[in-house]
C-alpha cells in the first residue's frame, strides 16, 4: 500500500508570518515535513494554493522531486479532491505544514482503515494539540462530502471541515482514530501557530532532528515537564479560534 500524504500548506499564515519557512537547523520546516515523510515512507504530495506567493513552492517540489498540486485559495476540500483526481489517487491523507512532529504510525493505521470507511478522523488528542496526525480520505470519500455539503465553488472557504464531516455522517462511512497510548499522556502542544509553539518545536528539533519517533518525544517531555509550559496556555486561545471558526460556518 502507498502511503500518500498531501502536505497542506500556504506562504501566509495570519498568526505567525511564513511559519512553514522558519528555520529547523539548516532546514526549513517545510523542508524537514517532506523529509520526515520520506523517511517514513510516506509520499510527500504539495497541495497548496493557486496564489502567486504560493508559487515558491514549486523550488520544494522540484527539489526533493516531488508531485505538487495549486488549486482553491479558500476552498480547502476542493484543492484535495481536484489534487487526488489529477494524480489518479483512490486514497490519501492529509499533513498539515503546521505539525512537524506528526506521527508516521497513526497516520500509516488510519490509512489502513479505509479499507471499511470513507473517511477516518484524527483521534480525539491530534485534535486537541497533539497534531499527530490527520485526515484519511478516499477520493469517493471526499467527492461525495463536497457534494452533500454543495461546496463545489472556489470561493467557499472550508479551512474547518469538522462540521462538513459531521454533516455527513449519516451518508457516509467515518471513522474516528483511536488515541494512542504514547501520544499526549499529558498536556503537550506539538502543532504550530504561535512564536512560543515554534520555541518548543525548536527545542525537539535541536534535541532529535527531523526523525524522532513521536513515543520518543513524549517519553523526552515526560522527563522535562517544564517544556511544555512554553506553549500549552496558547492552547486554550486555539481551541477558542478553532470554536468560532467552526460556529461561523455552520
Amino acid at each position: 500500500m502507498k502511503n500518500y500524504c498531501f502536505i497542506t500548506v500556504r506562504s501566509s499564515s495570519s498568526r505567525l508570518k511564513k511559519k512553514c519557512f522558519l528555520k529547523f537547523g539548516s532546514y526549513t520546516i517545510l523542508d524537514h515535513i517532506i523529509l520526515r515523510c520520506i523517511n517514513f515512507n510516506l509520499i510527500p504530495v504539495i497541495c497548496t494554493t493557486q496564489n502567486k506567493s504560493d508559487n515558491k513552492f514549486k523550488l520544494y517540489a522540484k527539489k526533493y522531486s516531488i508531485k505538487i498540486y495549486q488549486g482553491s485559495n479558500k476552498n480547502k476540500l476542493l484543492r484535495w479532491y481536484e489534487c487526488a483526481k489529477k494524480f489518479d489517487l483512490k486514497y490519501f491523507h492529509t499533513v498539515d505544514a503546521d505539525d512537524p512532529f506528526f506521527d508516521h504510525l497513526n497516520i500509516k493505521k488510519s490509512l489502513k482503515f479505509l479499507g471499511k470507511s470513507d473517511i477516518i478522523k484524527p483521534s480525539s488528542n491530534s485534535s486537541s494539540g497533539a497534531a499527530s496526525e490527520g485526515y484519511s480520505f478516499t477520493i469517493y470519500g471526499v467527492e461525495q462530502l463536497i457534494t452533500i455539503n454543495k461546496l463545489f465553488n472556489n470561493k467557499k472557504d472550508t479551512e474547518m471541515i469538522d462540521n462538513y464531516v459531521l454533516n455527513s455522517s449519516k451518508l457516509l462511512k467515518v471513522k474516528k482514530l483511536y488515541n494512542s497510548k504514547y501520544i499526549t499522556k499529558k498536556k503537550y502542544r506539538l502543532t504550530l501557530d504561535y512564536i512560543e509553539d515554534y520555541i518548543l518545536l525548536k527545542k525537539i528539533y535541536d534535541k532529535f532532528g527531523s526523525f524522532a519517533s513521536r513515543k520518543k518525544i513524549n517519553k523526552f517531555l515526560d522527563k522535562n515537564l517544564d517544556l511544555s509550559k512554553i506553549n500549552y496556555f496558547r492552547n486554550k486561545q486555539w481551541k477558542f479560534n478553532q470554536k468560532k471558526i467552526l460556529s461561523n460556518s455552520k
